[in-house]
């Protein structure tokens, strides 16, 4: 039995699906949780940096308390789309340990 396989030149090869692209996606992702923190009265005034890899948001920075912390992470789940949320937001005056 032979199974026809398309060759990628005959538009029936299709490597991603359609749709955004996952740099087009990621980058909407980043705008709109970076709005949003903006927007919030508890992480508008923090110093929080968004990246965003594979729909999987990235903050990095610092913030004023745990509670901050928190309520950034919440913040970035709750954008449609985000599959992860990495949050290594510090705290200020925290410190790394240097061993």
């Amino acid at each position: 039995m032979l199974i026809p396989w398309p060759y990628p030149d005959e538009g029936g090869f299709r490597p991603e699906p359609p749709g955004l692209a996952p740099d087009d996606e990621d980058t909407r992702l980043t705008a709109l949780v970076a709005q949003r923190l903006s927007s919030d009265w508890s992480t508008r005034r923090q110093q929080i940096v968004v990246t965003v890899q594979n729909r999987v948001v990235i903050l990095a920075g610092i913030v004023a308390g745990p509670d901050t912390r928190q309520v950034a992470g919440e913040i970035a789940w709750d954008v449609r789309g985000v599959v992860d949320v990495c949050n290594a937001l510090r705290l200020v005056g925290s410190r790394r340990s240097r061993h």
